[in-house]
């Protein structure tokens, strides 16, 4: 097909057209194994645009001036963010479920990946693969190697 055809034919961006996105399975610790020994990865599917701006609505905290009596604007507790993101994206373990929760004694699902995933490159690799399975890594190089293909 030229490029022409394809720039000019929208009939790919329809709904009906576009590929649902798919469930990622990623290992993030090797300390959670299966009974043969083997590493039982996270399962992670990405969450909408719109959701994702939901997050960012509730993780917005008000900035006040110095003597705190005047909200003068909101800023994003980025970390809450990004922790938000991975819990909802992150399909096994359901770091909601009344079963983990009460296991860790958290009632916060944050709360609860944070006791689980409590060496510290587990964390850090869990809202790296959550960031990974939403497109936050993509660069613009690998998407244009995408379209080449």
């Amino acid at each position: 097909m030229e490029l022409s055809q394809v720039v000019d034919d929208l009939s790919f961006f329809l709904p009906e057209n576009v590929e649902e996105t798919e469930e990622v399975a990623l290992p993030v610790s090797r300390r959670f194994k299966d009974k043969e020994g083997k590493v039982i990865p996270f399962r992670f599917k990405a969450i909408s645009t719109a959701r994702v701006e939901e997050i960012e609505k509730m993780c917005m905290e008000p900035v006040y001036t110095g003597s705190r009596k005047k909200k003068i604007g909101e800023q994003l507790n980025n970390a809450r963010y990004m922790a938000l993101i991975a819990v909802e994206t992150t399909l096994y373990p359901n770091f909601r479920s009344a079963e983990l929760r009460k296991a860790y004694k958290q009632q916060d699902p944050i709360d609860v990946a944070k006791k689980m995933l409590h060496v510290a490159g587990e964390y850090a690799e869990w809202l790296k693969a959550a960031n990974e399975v939403n497109g936050f890594d993509d660069t613009l190089e690998d998407l244009e190697e995408a379209a080449k293909n």
